[in-house]
């Protein structure tokens, strides 16, 4: 919950550019992504291409400067 105000900056700064979807990790749904991507840890953060494939990941507190980064980057 921490993270709401960071995350939310993000997706703002970053409109059009990427979607944000947040995962509750203790509904059973969510658990095929979990393992898919190893979120092993919350909250970690994922970054991925329009494929799925995964670009960055980040576990524990998130940097918007370093998703700015990423995105210029991939």
């Amino acid at each position: 919950m921490a993270a709401k105000p960071v995350v939310d900056g993000i997706e703002r700064q970053h409109q059009g550019e990427l979607s944000v979807i947040h995962l509750n990790v203790q509904d059973a749904a969510s658990q095929p992504l979990m393992q898919r991507y190893r979120f092993d840890y919350t909250p970690t953060f994922i970054l991925l291409d329009s494929s799925g494939q995964l670009l960055q990941k980040w576990v524990g507190a998130i940097d918007p400067i370093q998703v700015t980064q990423a995105l210029s980057t991939h």
